[in-house]
């Protein structure tokens, strides 16, 4: 493994120790929600899950890292692989001069042979020559010449003795040439045999050198692959862990807003001091543009300024303004009932206020979408909405 293999190999333990003892934070964490859940513990739990994900990103880029030097290995591979194509081309047009050269080399041996049987056929034939000059003596040229009879039979007996000159001249030239062509014949097979052989240690030395640089490139993919498989490992363990404490944050985060959760009596009190319900629910013809004529709740008389008291003890969810019911509050009573409380001219609880049966929470008035001020009041049972009126004694309200 390189150096830098191992300085990755030692961090990614370190991380992994890291989120052990992340786990072990967890399991106590657990061991001491037995009793009642509190916001501290949830909070401890959710700074465990920040530092786990900021362990899971070190791993990442850690493991972003390996890759990143794999694709740089794996190119340079790829760079190898067409170096080494491109040597067995150069190796395939290698072998094809080999072959050629092995039949330039046979002609040429061919034709050595002819030079050297020419060259020995010049030389006996010079020899014959030198021999018959030899037996003779050089008198018989002088001999040729003072024989004649005159001198017209001398200038004739001279031009004898230039042409045997230049015979032997002649032979003399072609030995020369013979045994020339011969050296050169076989100092070109020579030649071609020392650029095979030449060809051949190349070719051999780029072949073991590529062989080793390829190794090279594999095993080092394969030392990163590894890392990088560890590292993945380590990535899906720390995966696990951050699952459980999400699971267990969900958990707690439930139980405590169970524990939160104010539940009232579900049985509710008139919301406000009149009891004339001014229009009941259901169906109905307001003659205001933008009113429903599907009524989801009641009207209940009220003056603006009057008192509206929360119908049970609940939590408010909420506490705005709308275009239709203008200032209005909800309220969570638990056990799957909410009450809702529009047009008020003033609100009096937030969002998050816990409310006791009867207290006070707005001013009644006209705001929204009415023709004079009163308290719409609904009352939802387990997401729908039903006749509030349904949950009252017939004798404590008119309807008018």
């Amino acid at each position: 493994m390189s150096k830098k293999g191992q300085k990755l190999f030692i961090r990614i333990i370190c991380i992994l120790l890291a989120v052990l003892m992340a786990g072990s934070v967890l399991v106590s964490v657990l061991a001491s929600t037995a009793g009642a859940v509190t916001q501290e513990q949830i909070k401890k739990l959710q700074e465990e899950l920040a530092g786990l994900r900021q362990q899971q990103k070190e791993i990442k880029s850690e493991i972003n890292s390996m890759e990143y030097e794999q694709k740089q290995v794996t190119a340079k591979k790829q760079v190898l692989d067409q170096r080494m194509e491109l040597t067995l081309s150069v190796i395939e047009n290698l072998t094809a001069q080999i072959e050629q050269y092995g039949i330039y080399i046979q002609e040429k041996e061919q034709e050595v042979q002819q030079r050297q049987a020419l060259e020995n056929e010049q030389w006996e034939q010079y020899k014959v020559r030198i021999r018959a000059m030899e037996e003779n003596g050089t008198v018989s040229y002088y001999a040729i010449i003072f024989g004649a009879r005159d001198f017209s039979d001398m200038l004739s007996r001279i031009d004898m003795i230039s042409s045997i000159m230049d015979y032997d001249e002649t032979l003399y030239q072609r030995l020369v040439s013979a045994r020339k062509a011969t050296e050169a014949a076989k100092a070109t097979l020579e030649g071609v045999k020392a650029d095979v052989e030449a060809a051949k240690a190349e070719q051999e030395e780029a072949e073991a050198q590529l062989e080793i640089e390829q190794q090279e490139a594999i095993d080092l993919l394969n030392s990163l692959q590894n890392n990088i498989d560890e590292a993945q490992a380590m990535y899906d363990q720390a995966s696990e862990e951050e699952d459980k404490l999400k699971d267990e944050i969900t958990k707690l985060q439930r139980q405590w807003e169970a524990q939160q959760r104010v539940k009232g009596t579900s049985v509710f009190k008139w919301p406000v001091d009149s009891n004339v319900v001014t229009s009941g629910y259901g169906a109905r013809n307001t003659g205001i543009a933008g009113a429903s004529t599907n009524h989801k709740g009641v009207d209940l008389k009220a003056s603006t300024g009057a008192n509206i008291y929360a119908s049970d003890t609940g939590k408010v969810v909420t506490s705005a303004y709308s275009s239709s019911y203008g200032n209005y509050v909800v309220i969570d009573h638990g056990n799957g009932f909410t009450t809702l409380y529009a047009h008020m001219s003033k609100r009096l609880v937030n969002v998050g206020d816990k409310v006791t049966k009867g207290q006070k929470i707005g001013l009644a008035g006209a705001t929204g979408i009415v023709n004079g001020p009163h308290l719409h009041f609904e009352i939802w049972k387990n997401g729908n909405r039903v006749n509030p009126l349904q949950y009252f004694d017939k004798s404590s309200y008119i309807v008018r």
